[in-house]
């Protein structure tokens, strides 16, 4: 019968008791490391001679902070053994394990447990990519009622969050295909019989699943964020055009008041008209700014 040992942020003793004797120093030294607080270490499946090494991160979304934490699992494999190590995040909950045990049967092999513990990291990067999905979709119904500002810090965000998720997604589908392919087991034995290898194998669509999504969801932020991009672009340009307008329409009076503001001796329209020079002055001021405005309004600038 096999046997599991779970251990939530283990002393350094704790560990040593559960582990192999064989277990190498290197990955003695990540099982005892604290959880970091980005997305290290790279999440793999190694197989080294009589166990199976293994690092699993959990991608977790807190959407009232915008911020995305992980949760690491750790994990050593035997033909009778497996040893799950769980550590719990700087600013976050550790990985619910109980999850896991609601569907593993009691006396299940090692290698069945490993695939459920996989399985379930997996679906939580499915559900994480697909909150983010309907973010960028909420995103993009209120870019035109959005406070500027709110709409770059929320794609900033976005941006970020799926950078670090691509980060620890594309290791936890490589480590999963080492599975698949048959290149991390155990020697003289096997972890991974036919049938559990071949649960894996939906484990293995199930991330690339989770890689498309990832994928789509950063093809629409980007669509989303090049149309914001214009449209800030047209705003400017909208803005731009009234202030030409408005110069325009101050262009003609104020050549007009420099003219008949010269302090020369003679002007010839003052001469002429006598009295009627200032009226004369402000007849022009008023048809020429009129005029302006029917042009402008006829090419649509206004």
């Amino acid at each position: 019968m096999a046997t599991w040992i779970d251990l939530l942020d283990p002393s350094e003793q704790e560990v040593h008791d559960a582990l192999p004797d064989s277990i190498h120093e290197g990955a003695l030294k990540l099982l005892l490391a604290p959880a970091q607080h980005e997305d290290e270490p790279r999440p793999r499946l190694v197989g080294e001679g009589t166990y199976i090494f293994g690092i699993l991160l959990v991608a977790v979304a807190v959407p009232e902070e915008d911020r995305v934490y992980y949760e690491e699992i750790d994990l050593v494999l035997t033909k009778d053994k497996i040893v799950t190590v769980r550590k719990t995040p700087e600013k976050g909950e550790p990985f619910d394990i109980e999850r896991v045990k609601a569907v593993v049967r009691e006396g299940a092999r090692p290698g069945l447990i490993a695939y459920h513990l996989i399985d379930e990291v997996v679906e939580d990067y499915l559900d994480l990519i697909d909150a983010m999905s309907d973010e960028v979709e909420e995103l993009d119904d209120h870019i035109e009622d959005w406070q500027p500002q709110q709409i770059r810090r929320r794609i900033a965000d976005l941006r970020h969050d799926m950078l670090h998720i691509r980060r620890t997604l594309s290791p936890t589908r490589d480590a999963i295909r080492q599975i698949v392919d048959n290149r991390a087991d155990i020697d003289e034995d096997t972890c991974f019989p036919h049938d559990i290898e071949l649960a894996f194998g939906n484990a293995y669509d199930k991330v690339l699943r989770a890689t498309e999504g990832l994928d789509y969801t950063r093809d629409l932020l980007n669509s989303v964020r090049d149309y914001y991009l214009a449209k800030v672009g047209q705003d400017q340009n909208e803005v731009m055009k009234r202030l030409t307008v408005v110069a325009s329409l101050l262009l003609v009076p104020t050549f007009i008041v420099g003219l008949y503001g010269m302090n020369f001796r003679h002007i010839p329209e003052i001469t002429h008209f006598g009295l009627w020079g200032y009226p004369w002055a402000w007849f022009l001021i008023v048809v020429t700014t009129i005029g302006q405005l029917w042009y402008f309004r006829r090419r649509n600038w206004l």
